[in-house]
């Protein structure tokens, strides 16, 4: 790893931090200080009715009618860069618990990667390897703007976590990238504002200059993964225009910041289950629908959500699961999207068989011009999203809650829980329903009114069902788990994100 930890890569990431790592944290103030949207601004009318359209897309993300994500451990890494799909998802974000070691070994594979000599043998001895054949292409996902690396300080304060994640890969791979037409490439999550685009782009600007590598070879995609963004997709594709490929309806994190920014709102903004929520869901497919229409009228990929479902080894519930995907993703593609997202080699198939019999001989649908009117109040149209709110609904956001910080706390950010690859996510829609619901007096369709008594006594029974199964080891980070989602699901005051508590106590 001392590769990795360079004295010119540490200088150049330090720079990242001295330059603009203030101005992070000046935007994390303003998202402090803002309140939920309720229009799209006024002040960037102009930026919504111009016409202009973002860089055309470099030949290696032309054609992304399936991406593939997953952690950047180097088995996984290696089964995804062989499974046939377009992109590989790099994830240094919500599939990676930031234990240092987990974030050098990352920022190792992907050099690997850039250089397509990746090779791993599992502790069984099983051996993988890169095949001969096409490999997906890969694009990084560095970690959101609010997350600190504390094992890096610059100038005796934790440096920006996304810097690093980008400036260690840029610094690494940029010119080998370059030279195979392979990038350099990105996914930026969690994303609140325009200014925060506009910081991404000043800071691809400064790293391109600062290597040698020509102005506008970084492609970034962003995920519309917060309510204030969908308000302003325009606005982001604008500020980084000569670097933009694309949006992606980051679905499962739309819905945390739906209830998170709405928390407090009346009880129009409360949502049902998590599992009653689908893309069909009013607030949600218009959402979907302007994320379409926005790409398209500016040249941009439109991609579309995850597919996080595990094959089994059980045929009854594989082919009901199996069917769901193909809806999902026979949907997106009808709906204009040029690809889309799975968890699973197993799933490439399914999605790419739905992509290409929409797309026939044609890489991707920005041709396809889909309008959609979609007002301020069709975002926010909560409250026709129907569905119940169910006492198995609260255990299983409890359940699948505690099992996914023991595998989190464990180092492992992407978990496999009953079929399903969950990542962070996955927490912090569970923590932020029941804190709504405590919050509101939710009644289940049962009757039973959802308060902190309830919670707490489902928590427990959840925790001591788990413990049984467990060693010692294991039964300590179950503990750490059941106090982390206790004391951020029964909080008085909201938590912004479980993850910063988490990476700051939990993590070496």
């Amino acid at each position: 790893m001392n590769t990795i930890l360079s004295d010119e890569a540490v200088a150049f990431v330090a720079d990242l931090e001295r330059r603009f790592g203030g101005r992070r944290r000046e935007l994390l103030d303003a998202r402090r200080k803002a309140g939920p949207p309720r229009d799209f601004p006024v002040e960037t009318a102009e930026v919504r009715v111009a016409d202009w359209q973002v860089a055309p897309a470099p030949p290696a993300l032309r054609d992304r009618r399936v991406e593939i994500t997953g952690p950047t451990q180097p088995k996984m890494a290696v089964n995804a860069l062989n499974s046939g799909a377009r992109v590989w998802l790099a994830d240094l974000e919500d599939a990676n618990t930031p234990h240092w070691p987990n974030v050098l070994e990352g920022q190792q594979v992907l050099s690997d990667v850039a250089r397509h000599r990746l090779e791993h043998t599992s502790p069984e001895g099983k051996h993988y390897a890169l095949h001969d054949g096409p490999l997906a292409v890969p694009v990084v996902r560095p970690r959101g703007w609010h997350l600190d690396e504390k094992h890096l300080p610059v100038d005796g304060r934790p440096m920006t976590g996304a810097l690093f994640d980008f400036g260690m890969h840029f610094f690494h791979n940029a010119a080998e990238l370059v030279e195979r037409g392979e990038g350099p490439f990105y996914y930026l999550p969690k994303m609140q504002s325009h200014l925060e685009a506009r910081l991404w782009n000043d800071v691809f600007t400064h790293a391109q200059q600062a290597l040698g590598i020509p102005h506008g070879t970084v492609r970034a995609t962003v995920l519309i993964e917060t309510v204030n963004a969908a308000f302003e997709m325009d606005e982001i594709l604008f500020e980084l225009r000569d670097h933009a490929s694309g949006l992606n309806a980051g679905r499962w994190d739309y819905l945390f910041s739906m209830i998170k920014s709405f928390r407090d709102a009346g009880p129009e903004f409360v949502l049902p289950d998590r599992a009653a929520v689908t893309m069909t869901t009013p607030f949600m497919k218009a959402y979907s629908d302007l994320l379409v229409a926005t790409c398209h009228r500016r040249g941009a990929f439109a991609m579309g959500g995850m597919a996080a479902f595990i094959p089994t080894k059980d045929p009854v519930t594989n082919e009901a699961a199996l069917a769901k995907v193909r809806a999902d993703k026979e949907r997106e593609a009808t709906a204009g999207y040029d690809g889309s997202w799975v968890a699973h080699p197993g799933l490439v198939g399914i999605c790419a068989e739905e992509f290409g019999s929409v797309l026939g001989d044609r890489p991707n649908q920005l041709d396809r011009q889909v309008p959609a009117t979609v007002t301020a109040a069709d975002l926010l149209d909560v409250a026709s999203a129907g569905g119940a709110v169910t006492e198995a609904g609260v255990r299983g956001n409890v359940s699948v809650s505690l099992r996914y910080l023991l595998a989190w706390l464990s180092g492992n950010g992407a978990a496999a829980i009953d079929n399903l690859m969950e990542d962070a996510a996955t927490v912090e829609i569970s923590r932020s329903q029941l804190w709504q619901w405590i919050r509101h007096g939710t009644t289940t369709d049962s009757g039973v009114v959802v308060d902190r008594h309830l919670v707490e006594g489902v928590l427990a029974e959840e925790h001591a069902r788990l413990a049984a199964a467990l060693d010692d080891a294991a039964r300590t980070r179950l503990d750490q788990a059941r106090d982390l989602f206790g004391r951020v699901a029964l909080a008085e005051d909201y938590l912004d994100f479980l993850t910063v508590p988490a990476y700051e106590e939990y993590v070496a």
